[in-house]
């Protein structure tokens, strides 16, 4: 364990900080990972480095002959994903847990279970098309 000073057991001919504390400090404030003499690049070729907005890019990859299979940027997909979707009740709104198999119409407690049996076709079919599912009550 290394032990620092405190004020009182300075040395007597010393004045407390204004030994090699402020040298010291001033070392580890210095990043070791920066080096001084480093100057970022703007200009390549003598012309300034500009950015492109993603219209320009998706132009340029447009006009340009690309071989077949190559990613683009417009055609870049994210991989399918491994874990099912989340349903959530037609009802309420929450996560749903259950599904009617009478109606299809996905429900998280007993009490939106009663209520979707209550429901008129109609109506059922209305939360059915909301949700994008195949009306099977015909």
């Amino acid at each position: 364990m290394v032990k620092k000073k405190n004020q009182s057991e300075t040395q007597e001919g010393e004045e407390p900080g204004t030994s090699g504390d402020a040298e010291e400090m001033e070392e580890k404030k210095r990043p070791v990972f920066r080096n001084p003499n480093y100057q970022h690049q703007t200009s390549i070729g003598g012309k300034k480095k500009t950015w492109k907005s993603l219209k320009q890019i998706l132009a340029q990859e447009r006009s340009l002959p690309w071989p077949p299979n190559t990613p683009l940027y417009s055609n870049i997909g994210a991989p399918p994903l491994l874990k099912p979707p989340k349903k959530f009740s037609d009802i309420s709104g929450l996560e749903a847990k259950y599904t009617d198999p009478q109606t299809k119409l996905f429900f998280s407690n007993a009490e939106e279970f009663a209520t979707i049996r209550s429901l008129p076709s109609d109506i059922i079919a209305g939360y059915l098309n909301l949700r994008g599912a195949n009306n099977p009550i015909a």
